[in-house]
């Protein structure tokens, strides 16, 4: 299993602890809450093994990241009935594979726009953010 020790999704050190939330691993990918909740419900699916792109990964692998991001998208639609889901894929600075699933409210921050990566620093309590964790993982 690929490993980089500078990656914060391998390490899974502070600095990963500082801007999510462990919800969950599935078949290949670890599933995340993002602290900042702008865009309430917003996750990302990180590829458990340390890859940088989507070429990378086995046609197996891949259909099965891509289930796993479908996974959670689904639950986030029924858990939080949002009116979009975007999703993101840059890794320009973070190379290891990940999706941003990043529910959208008509009316909303950015509404018609790309979502932005830390809009307002929205963040919750603890007793807040597992209510999040608890509806997302109902759901999957």
């Amino acid at each position: 299993m690929s490993f980089d020790s500078n990656c914060f999704y391998c390490s899974k050190n502070s600095d990963l602890d500082a801007l999510m939330i462990k919800i969950c691993d599935l078949e290949v990918s670890t599933v995340y809450l993002f602290k900042e909740q702008t865009y309430k419900g917003r996750c990302n699916v990180v590829f458990k093994e340390h890859k940088s792109e989507i070429t990378d990964l086995t046609e197996d692998e891949a259909a099965l990241f891509i289930n796993d991001a479908r996974k959670v998208a689904k639950a986030i639609h029924k858990a939080f009935k949002p009116d979009k889901v975007n999703y993101g894929a840059f890794a320009d600075t973070m190379k290891h594979l990940h999706l941003h699933i990043v529910p959208k409210y008509e009316g909303g921050p950015s509404w018609g726009k790309t979502f932005e990566m830390n809009p307002q620093k929205v963040l919750l309590s603890d007793e807040e953010y597992q209510k999040l964790i608890n509806k997302i993982k109902d759901n999957l």
